[in-house]
């Protein structure tokens, strides 16, 4: 199924077989990354390419690709929820924050452009989307961004 959201945006549902992160993490919720001030995403992703941990973690595929994971939610999307930047992995890491994909169902929101600014209108979108009458209802289980390259990402979200 595919459903055209935006000229940019397209959101599809398809089927995710669970899977392993290991990366850096930070507890937060949207009221606190409204303002730079005291939002923590910002500077959990400065932290995961200072220390290069691309490069550095095991990955699982080879395939290079960066994944942010938002996970553990108190409640839906005005609660606290964890987010872990990293990538996918055989094992769990020792020494960093793990978070196992959750398998499932996903709704797909492609967002294109200089980043962070697409992936941040791809969540406005995906805001938007929830906000009204949808046929489908969020599980608020694991969501995550799968970057695919400089210039292109898509958001999963976990759906019931």
């Amino acid at each position: 199924m595919q459903t055209k959201i935006t000229d940019k945006v397209v959101e599809k549902v398809v089927e995710i077989s669970g899977f392993q992160i290991s990366g850096l993490q930070v507890r937060t919720r949207n009221a606190d990354e409204a303002d730079n001030a005291t939002g923590k995403i910002g500077p959990l992703w400065g932290q995961f390419f200072a220390r290069n941990l691309p490069e550095t973690l095991p990955a699982k595929t080879g395939d290079g690709k960066i994944y942010g994971v938002y996970s553990n939610y108190e409640s839906d999307a005005n609660g606290w929820f964890n987010v872990t930047a990293g990538v996918a992995v055989m094992a769990a890491s020792a020494e960093l924050a793990n978070v196992s994909i959750a398998a499932g169902r996903y709704m797909v929101f492609n967002c294109e452009g200089e980043m962070p600014a697409a992936i941040i209108k791809g969540w406005g979108e995906v805001w938007s989307y929830f906000s009204g009458q949808s046929e489908y209802q969020r599980s608020y289980l694991t969501d995550f961004e799968e970057y695919q390259g400089p210039a292109q990402a898509a958001i999963y979200i976990g759906i019931k």
